[in-house]
């Protein structure tokens, strides 16, 4: 995700690191020598834990975040200009509480399985997927899930030549071995979804037996006591301390010798700034391979992310519900998410192009108005719209439209992170255009963190091995087809990370993965399925042989007009259980 070095608060140059001593005052570098002491010992209290006393701190934990919950989404929202009624605060209990509550208790079922001398993936079924992988069938897992996200699914597809055996064998990674202590850590956290530092600290404690120090990004200052009070039960025995502060702060930390790995979520700007430096001595290390970085480091770094629109024979319903599924993929949270939908990619010889493009227009100027409030993000709009002079503006967002013969270079290779959406067209129909749109997202488009497909299900069924071959074929780290791949993201038992491959040289969308609550070994891709259409054209006769699902427009919709106070109460329940809330935010989402 792109993020302004500034905002992220580490590394902006080679002064940055050369100076630091003399920008933190001893004061402050005792301060946070304290915290790597405190954590230090906190790794060998972590590492004389059995796994069932971890269970039970997950438990402790579940419970502390469940009783913040309310604090953390409304900071949140409000840290973001979203006033008490407008209809996308939703967006802050969906990304915030109820993806760390969702984590935490998958993380929990998992350590429970191996306490009782059981595999990881017991209980999980495990198929094949093209070319020879090995699938592991990671969504929905329990019944409540069945039910409420009735029609979606989740796979984890791990790389070829991993077989059955060997992923059953390796699965809980160093739950494996608890007492081998993976020593500290430091998360660079996210500034803009208010779940992933959180998450990216979990997944350092119970993937690599690592205690962290957090540092959050300024972005999110007035989130920290609301974390402090949620993560009491990492952070009272020394598994955690969070720490704010700005660049001098990050480059004191990744270069401190008792840190032993960093892990950040951010742009490659700044994983470059910290892995070699900038300016003519980070060309020169370049040159030599010879980083400024001494100890490993894992990234989530972002990208273009396309939404392939697979042309078919489609009613006027479904022309309006995905281009608000599309709105929604760009202007969540503004459109400061690395898993922002940047590109459609339509076909140019679709009968309906014409009549979807309308729709989509209609449906992103419609979409609800909200502050671009991400550090940065005013001065990528301006470069948008020097980028693309004939783009539409619409309200607070722009639409970029290429026509034949224009140059989509800019909008194919720069991640605005901002509220900028553009559409871009490729000959042919059926397979044809399927192939053609794959190969386009593979090599026109910069990143491999996450890409969307949409087709109906007569084309699906069409298609045939086509469809399975074309998904096969993206190089992605996170594939939704009918869904978005935030789904993939807020599903903790699926991974989120960059397509492998990726080298400090050649950063990309990141290394490494995170979530992955099933703690599975050699990961290449998550994919995501969901249904065509919503409650109740879902309903078997009407949905044309489609998946079903209980939901109608998702609560995560911007158009959704009850997705306030429906992901709210589905956090609730997350949180507290519950049948009557659960039937009253069941009959708020049918209004939506």
């Amino acid at each position: 995700m792109t993020q302004d070095a500034a905002a992220q608060g580490t590394v902006t140059a080679d002064a940055a690191v050369k100076s630091v001593d003399a920008a933190l005052d001893d004061a402050e570098r005792g301060a946070l020598d304290a915290d790597i002491t405190a954590l230090q010992r906190g790794a060998r209290s972590w590492s004389a834990l059995s796994l069932a006393q971890r269970v039970t701190l997950l438990k402790a934990l579940r419970t502390s975040v469940a009783a913040a919950a309310d604090d953390w989404a409304n900071t949140a929202a409000d840290s973001k200009g979203l006033r008490n009624a407008h209809p996308l605060r939703g967006e802050e209990w969906l990304s915030g509480p109820y993806s760390v509550l969702g984590a935490i208790d998958a993380y929990a079922d998992t350590l429970a399985k191996l306490a009782e001398g059981r595999g990881a993936l017991d209980g999980v079924g495990i198929g094949r997927a093209p070319g020879g992988r090995t699938r592991i069938d990671a969504f929905p897992l329990t019944g409540v899930d069945r039910f409420l996200l009735s029609g979606f699914t989740g796979e984890v597809w791990l790389e070829p030549g991993v077989t059955p055996r060997t992923a059953r064998a390796s699965a809980g990674l160093a739950q494996r071995d608890p007492a081998a202590s993976g020593g500290v850590g430091l998360v660079l956290g996210a500034g803009n979804i208010t779940s992933i530092p959180v998450l990216d600290v979990l997944y350092e404690l119970l993937a690599h037996n690592r205690v962290a120090l957090l540092k959050v990004n300024p972005t999110q200052d007035a989130l920290v006591p609301v974390l402090e009070r949620a993560l009491a039960p990492l952070i009272e025995p020394g598994f955690l301390r969070i720490v704010r502060g700005g660049p001098e702060v990050g480059g004191y930390l990744t270069a401190h010798r008792d840190l032993v790995h960093v892990h950040i979520t951010g742009s490659a700007a700044t994983f470059d700034a910290i892995v070699w430096g900038t300016g003519p001595a980070a060309k020169r290390r370049r040159r030599e391979n010879r980083p400024q970085l001494k100890k490993p480091i894992t990234a989530e770094l972002g990208g273009v992310s396309p939404i392939i629109v697979v042309p078919g024979d489609w009613t006027d319903a479904d022309l309006t519900y995905h281009a608000e599924h599309i709105a929604t993929m760009r202007l969540q949270n503004c459109g400061h998410n690395c898993i922002a939908g940047q590109v459609v990619i339509l076909s140019s010889d679709w009968p309906q192009a014409t009549q979807f493009r309308a729709a989509l227009r209609r449906a992103y100027a419609g979409a609800p108005e909200r502050p671009v409030w991400y550090p940065g993000s005013s001065s990528r709009m301006r470069q948008a719209a020097e980028d693309h002079p004939d783009a539409l503006v619409l309200a607070d967002r722009l639409l970029v439209e290429v026509g034949e013969g224009q140059d989509a270079g800019a909008l194919q290779s720069t991640e605005y992170f901002a509220p900028v959406l553009g559409v871009v067209e490729l000959p042919g129909l059926g397979q044809e255009f399927l192939d053609a749109a794959v190969a386009h997202a593979n090599d026109a488009l910069q990143g491999t963190l996450g890409a969307n497909l949409l087709i109906d299900p007569g084309t699906e069924r069409a298609l045939g091995t086509g469809v399975e071959r074309a998904i096969a074929e993206l190089r992605y780290g996170s594939i939704a087809i009918n869904s978005w791949t935030a789904f993939g993201f807020i599903t903790p038992t699926l991974t989120w990370g960059a397509f492998p491959g990726n080298t400090l040289d050649d950063i990309g969308s990141g290394i490494g993965v995170v979530h992955n609550a099933l703690l599975l070994d050699r990961v290449e891709r998550s994919v995501v399925r969901g249904p065509f259409r919503p409650f109740p054209r879902s309903l078997p006769g009407l949905n044309g042989g489609g998946r079903f699902t209980i939901l109608p427009t998702p609560p995560w919709f911007v158009s959704a007009r009850t997705g306030a106070v429906v992901s709210e109460g589905l956090t609730r329940f997350r949180a507290q259980g519950g049948v009557l809330g659960l039937v009253r935010t069941l009959l708020q989402a049918l209004r939506a």
